[in-house]
């Protein structure tokens, strides 16, 4: 296991937002340099939010150094580097450009944008930035995941031949309660859509990353189960069958709950994806299968240190999935952490994100996913809905 890194130069980051990416990103940008070699000891410089006792209490618990409640003045600051973006969609755009202009690399959650639109403004920026130096990444984390890395080591590598169909689905089941509270992943001012681009966006990135092929054309349904919620949180007035009382507001749903579609790969292959936040016992199943023409692999984050693998080129009476548990020390990411069979986590995944980050920016390179791999997703997200919006019709791909 490899701990600490010998460099001594730092690489400022400035967050903005603090809720849960904001935590799960501390942590990374806390832990890459204790178990990678990285040329940048990333500092945690600033933290910005808009209310300062929360954002004040936030920084102490993650272990920032100051804090804003501007995000401009994060990005005015010359002892901040890198702008890494955790707020809600709308304010991806406006954020991310600036940080660009201003020569700061950027780091952005997914999906990129709310729109087409925007994405496509922030894709030109972040190449513009390039230019000059800045880098820009869009954070589809589960592309870290050992075991999905190794999928797609296995596909670039022949052993599935060519692949024939892909089935991805995203499945959580936290909003199944009609009386769960609003948040703002339940406004589309604020979040753009809802299952489709929450966790939809991940399995259409996953997918495309995978197979190397781009999602061409789609078939749509989006559906909204419940149409509204309590709002500000408020649960009081709870019967004892789980009825919200009458004297407890309840707010406007203007996003989707759940997320079905069709799609064409321009290698020839199909797909079906399915993304729903209102599936009953499925905590964060991100699943995905390849099926090629001498092999196939399956992946469920559920159960993520194991990719399943059918190797099509043995005997047929000794033909089945093969289940791989990825810990290994030659396996992707893995040596850096615990011995084999000690797996890892969901946070493991934003610790080598900011690993890969890292690394690239001190090369001069341009990390992936990029802000141009952040619109592609956003186009199929943008295809998906205007098929939906229009009875299911087949929608193109707009490129």
């Amino acid at each position: 296991m490899s701990i600490q890194t010998t460099s001594t130069r730092p690489l400022r980051v400035g967050m903005i937002g603090y809720a849960f990416m904001g935590a799960v990103h501390s942590h990374a940008w806390r832990s890459a340099h204790r178990f990678f070699d990285l040329p940048l000891v990333p500092e945690l410089t600033v933290l910005s939010g808009r209310h300062r006792d929360a954002v004040e209490a936030a920084a102490d618990r993650f272990g920032f150094a100051s804090v804003e409640t501007d995000w401009r003045a994060v990005i005015e600051r010359d002892d901040v580097d890198l702008i890494d973006i955790c707020t809600p969609g709308d304010l991806h755009a406006e954020i991310a450009i600036a940080a660009l202009e201003a020569g700061k690399h950027v780091l952005c959650e997914k999906p990129l944008a709310n729109s087409v639109e925007e994405a496509e403004r922030m894709a030109a920026a972040a190449e513009a930035a390039a230019a000059r130096g800045a880098r820009a990444m869009c954070g589809y984390t589960y592309r870290r995941t050992p075991a999905l890395t190794l999928a797609r080591e296995l596909v670039r590598s022949g052993r599935l031949g060519v692949i024939r169909q892909v089935r991805a689905q995203y499945l959580q089941d936290w909003l199944a309660d009609e009386n769960a509270p609003m948040t703002w992943r339940l406004q589309a001012e604020h979040a753009g859509s809802g299952a489709l681009g929450d966790i939809g966006a991940h399995i259409i990135d996953t997918a495309q990353w995978l197979t190397g092929q781009s999602i061409t054309g789609v078939t749509a349904l989006l559906e909204t189960f419940v149409t509204s919620r309590p709002l500000a949180g408020e649960r009081a007035g709870l019967g004892g069958h789980g009825e919200v009382g009458e004297d407890v507001p309840r707010g406007q749903v203007t996003v989707d709950d759940a997320a079905m579609f069709m799609v064409r790969f321009d290698g020839g292959a199909t797909g079906v994806f399915e993304a729903t936040r209102f599936a009953l016992g499925r905590k964060n199943a991100l699943r995905i299968e390849l099926s090629g023409t001498t092999g196939a692999l399956a992946f469920d984050f559920e159960d993520n240190n194991v990719l399943e693998f059918f190797d099509g080129a043995g005997p047929a009476t000794e033909q089945g999935f093969r289940r791989i548990l990825v810990t290994e020390p030659d396996h992707p990411y893995a040596g850096a952490w615990w011995p084999p069979g000690h797996g890892l986590g969901y946070e493991h995944g934003f610790t080598h994100q900011v690993v890969d980050l890292v690394r690239a920016i001190a090369a001069g390179q341009q990390p992936t996913p990029s802000f141009a791999d952040g619109l592609a997703v956003q186009r199929v997200l943008g295809a998906v809905a205007t098929s939906a919006g229009d009875g299911s019709r087949w929608v193109p791909v707009g490129g």
